[in-house]
């Protein structure tokens, strides 16, 4: 319960997917000044980027890239023709490189074994649909873990539930027997790679995860829809693939932690992968495993834990184990040191010392990706289209432009994690922000995560876009009614490098699921161009809008004079973070021994410093002196340096935003105050008073970039 009220404001919960608490509020809107005409005013240069967006287009660039296997280090295709596309557009282009660990499937079963010698094997194929052609490739890709141990296990199995530490935890003061054991766990809450390493942790010797339609809100065969691809419920057989790398500990390669993945790099021992085998199945392979243990071990009445029982018909959601009920788990990998090659494009601006990064992933689970991350390297096509023809007028960006179509992003944000511990010093002076898109189109919902001081511009940039579903509604119109909320940032895509390493301004976008749209497919092969042809995105308007989107934040952040971040903003979003913290303290008793008032009173000058801030920026503006203004735009790009200056998380030290960073057991979701927070939680209380020390110096640090 104590991290639940610290998770509350985290809407960035998801296996490339989000769940939203739909909390609205309003303390993004710091210097908001709100355009509401429609359609939207928009100047020369904007009208020249919006209107080079072509829905036909996108449409091809879509089919190209899901038409293909694009397994991280298989091939530079798709990275070289990316390289191609982006330079035909005025791009300067190459492929940046890296020799990282990855792993293969070789053979993959499972097998259930009853108490009376029968067996049931279990398929670990997903359905072959003569209406999506790319579904029955000859080379698709087998289900699998990335990074997962190579080996067998043989024996009992254990229901876990979403598979936190909570759960274990849980089922182990209730008396349930874990060591020796299998764990079958299903998706949701924390990322799938601690799933696997919090079994580990409690002595089981192989996991199995599962999606169920209990997860799936409303839009269920249950509730008279009809699956995909007759209709927009869940085909039974999709399998979420993914990697079980333990994220919350270091993204990358887990040979190289802290420094880039070259040829002739040393190796270290792996530490961030895990020990047990383990196999992704669906919902209807996993129907005989729950049923098999229905009436065995605890109920879930019993078990009493939150979103523990889903929706697969005939299942109690017992926890078993089931006496002499096992299951045989072989999950052979090939290990491999391999290339990967990162697509990189480039602009120079006039500014040298200031860069603007956009980057995007190539890589695939399956011959498909429509969604992830097909969606956003279509869009990331007509950007540079756009971008090209502003170019042929001769404009050209204050600051320079990066783009970047990172390899290996779904082994563990690898391409991007190696690329910024080569690139860091560079980029902590250099770097103003960091744009990210993944999943650009799986549903209806505009969906941003963002640090405090990109929350103006996201909002404002919203108003410019016209929403493609309605009448006389803009995106932001859209964003505003559905969620109002603008999430913290994680572990969730390539983001999280320039967040957590280099405290550098930054979001991730696209659009997500209302509980009546089409069920994205996580990671199976009906992420499929044929779904989202028909189902997700008809036309490809949701592309056009989203790219308009994209392009039009991107070119603020790389050519507005004054440079549109808000440092401010962090003010009202460390308010609301620190009345969290407050709730977490008291929950756990622990105000005596806590000390959390000097962090207040780090807020509070910080919130002094940005005020300061503001109004010499505001004078710069008004006396149009070019001088203070490059000053002024410099201490912006910098002040979240200040952030990450304390040193890392404890036992984790990639991780070094002190502000927010993904929880030690969810991964993808971000924790506010970490440090403080996860230690209270953990009853570390000695640990706790130290990070209060730490990240009231870290708001300080910050705030001094701003009065200086």
């Amino acid at each position: 319960m104590k991290l639940c009220l610290v998770l509350i404001a985290a809407v960035t919960v998801h296996g490339c997917e989000k769940e939203h608490s739909f909390r609205k509020h309003d303390r993004h809107i710091k210097r908001q000044n709100p355009n509401n005409s429609f359609p939207p005013v928009l100047d020369h240069n904007e009208r020249i980027l919006v209107d080079s967006f072509d829905s036909s287009s996108l449409a091809t660039w879509s089919q190209y890239y899901s038409h293909k296997r694009n397994v991280a280090g298989e091939s530079s295709t798709v990275p070289q023709w990316t390289a191609n596309r982006w330079a035909k557009h005025g791009f300067t282009t190459r492929l940046d490189s890296y020799h990282v660990f990855l792993n293969y499937p070789v053979h993959q079963s499972l097998q259930l074994q009853h108490a009376n010698g029968s067996n049931h094997y279990v398929s670990l194929e997903e359905e072959v649909l003569k209406l999506d052609e790319t579904t029955g490739e000859p080379n698709r890709v087998p289900v699998y873990h990335g990074y997962s141990f190579s080996g067998n296990a043989s024996a009992e199995f254990v229901y876990v539930g979403r598979g936190s530490q909570l759960d274990f935890q849980r089922l182990k003061n209730l008396g349930v027997k874990l060591e020796g054991n299998i764990a079958l766990a299903k998706h949701g809450g924390p990322f799938r790679g601690l799933k696997v390493k919090n079994a580990q942790e409690f002595g089981m010797i192989g996991a199995v995860i599962f999606t169920d339609p209990g997860d799936d809100r409303n839009m269920t065969e249950a509730n008279g829809f009809k699956a995909y691809p007759d209709g927009p419920a869940r085909n039974p057989s999709s399998v979420q693939r993914g990697s079980v790398l333990f994220l919350s500990t270091y993204p990358g390669d887990p040979t190289t932690p802290g420094y880039p993945s070259k040829e002739g790099s040393s190796r270290m021992e792996k530490e961030t992968v895990p020990d047990i085998p383990s196999i992704p199945i669906s919902w209807i392979e996993a129907k005989p495993l729950l049923e098999s243990l229905n009436g065995h071990g605890l109920t879930s009445q019993k078990v009493n834990r939150t979103n523990w029982i889903g929706a697969i018909p005939n299942a109690k959601y017992s926890s078993g184990p089931a006496p002499g009920v096992t299951l045989s788990l072989s999950n052979m990998m090939e290990d491999k040191t391999t290339q990967i090659w990162n697509t990189i494009g480039i602009i120079n601006g006039t500014n040298q010392d200031e860069v603007v990064i956009v980057g995007n992933h190539h890589d695939a689970w399956m011959i498909g990706g429509a969604a992830d991350p097909h969606s956003g390297s279509a869009i990331f096509i007509e950007l540079s289209k756009a971008f090209g023809k502003l170019l042929k007028t001769g404009w050209k960006p204050k600051r320079t432009i990066v783009l970047a179509s990172w390899d290996a992003e779904e082994y563990g944000l690898v391409g991007s994690t190696e690329w910024v511990e080569e690139y860091i010093p560079w980029l902590k002076d250099s770097a103003i922000s960091y744009l990210n898109i993944d999943v650009g189109i799986a549903g209806t919902i505009p969906d941003f995560s963002a640090t405090p001081d990109l929350h103006a511009l996201t909002l404002s940039i919203a108003r410019k876009v016209i929403w493609p579903h309605g009448t006389h509604r803009t995106l932001y119109d859209v964003w505003e009614e559905k969620t109002g909320e603008i999430g913290a940032l994680g572990a969730q895509s390539d983001y999280t490098s320039f967040v957590h390493r280099g405290g550098i301004a930054s979001i991730d976008m696209g659009t997500t699921r209302a509980p009546l749209d089409p069920i994205y497919h996580t990671h199976s092969n009906f992420d499929s161009y044929h779904w989202m042809e028909k189902f997700a995105d008809p036309g490809f308007v949701l592309h056009k809008a989203v790219g308009q989107y994209l392009t039009l934040y991107l070119y603020h952040l790389a050519d507005d004079a004054m440079l549109p971040l808000e440092p401010a903003n962090y003010g009202p979003e460390m308010r609301a973070y620190f009345e969290e913290l407050e709730l977490t303290v008291a929950s756990a008793n622990a105000e005596a021994a806590v000390d959390i008032v000097p962090l207040k009173n780090a807020i509070s000058a910080f919130e002094d410093a940005a005020q300061h801030f503001n109004t010499m920026r505001d004078s710069a503006v008004k006396s149009n002196s070019s001088v203070a203004l490059k000053e002024l735009n410099r201490k912006a790009r910098d002040f979240g340096r200040g952030f990450i200056s304390q040193g890392g998380l404890p036992g984790r030290p990639f991780y070094q935003h002190l502000i927010f960073a993904p929880g030690i057991d969810t991964g993808y979701a971000p924790v506010t105050f970490p440090g403080i927070t996860e230690a209270v939680v953990a009853g570390n209380l000695t640990l706790a008073t130290e990070f209060v020390e730490k990240t009231a110096e870290a708001v300080l640090a910050a705030a001094r970039v701003l009065n200086t």
